[in-house]
């Protein structure tokens, strides 16, 4: 349990085990649960949403959205503010990009995209509450976060140092894919048709920011990372209301 510790330590503001020391092995095998570290917040999300089930279903999403980002410490939105801060203050430069995602200030494009995706997060939960589908709520950090398995699987990590380069080199191939296996298949069995869609609209929205990734930085670092987590969920949103 104590990698499944360790991702529920990293990922959300959750009480957990404290390690005095972990392996660089531990660390890496932490990856491995960070879909079932989705589970434990959809199961909050599910949780709140029943326990606000006779309120307004506007106040009841944003109650369900500020839950949703103080479990998980705002942890990808910052990635998020940090990427696009990034990639607009970047101009297509590769060494200017990764060396605005180290600012730790908030400009204005950061300000702007947050906004946008928790505005867009606010209107597709107040939806999907009004169509009582709650399982998608469940699902979506589930999936969402098992992304980040193929993304690091797929994508080089372009930062020498820090946590995500020891989540790389260490993250195991083989079990990462039955991982995102079992994702699915769980996706599949549980949502049909719709697991079917939304597991496309997941895969679309790795590849499309994938690619702008290889082409502005030539892979990945922790914030891009973070930043798919957040379009991801949102994206995901999207077409459960759709589709409810």
């Amino acid at each position: 349990m104590k990698p499944f510790f360790i991702a529920l330590q990293f990922l959300t503001r959750l009480p957990s085990p404290r390690y005095p020391e972990l392996t660089e092995q531990e660390i890496g095998r932490s990856l491995l649960h960070y879909p079932l570290v989705g589970l434990v917040i959809g199961i909050l999300l599910l949780i709140t949403t029943w326990l606000t089930a006779g309120i307004d279903p506007m106040l009841s999403a944003a109650l369900l959205l500020s839950l949703w980002t103080l479990v998980t410490g705002a942890l990808h939105l910052d990635g998020l503010a940090d990427s696009a801060d990034a990639w607009i203050g970047g101009a297509g430069d590769r060494e200017r990009t990764l060396a605005i995602m180290k600012d730790p200030y908030c400009g204005p494009a950061a300000v702007v995209i947050l906004v946008l995706l928790l505005l867009i997060k606010f209107a597709a939960l107040t939806v999907i509450i009004q169509q009582s589908d709650w399982s998608y709520l469940l699902l979506i950090p589930f999936i969402a976060r098992a992304q980040l398995l193929l993304l690091f699987l797929t994508t080089s990590y372009v930062r020498k140092d820090g946590l995500g380069s020891v989540l790389v080199q260490h993250l195991p191939e083989k079990a990462s894919l039955v991982v995102y296996g079992l994702t699915a298949l769980l996706t599949l069995i549980g949502w049909g048709w719709d697991g079917i869609t939304l597991l496309f609209t997941a895969i679309a929205t790795l590849l499309l920011l994938q690619k702008m990734m290889l082409s502005r930085i030539d892979g990945t670092t922790g914030d891009t990372a973070g930043a798919l987590v957040e379009i991801c969920e949102a994206a995901l949103l999207v077409a459960a209301a759709a589709i409810g």
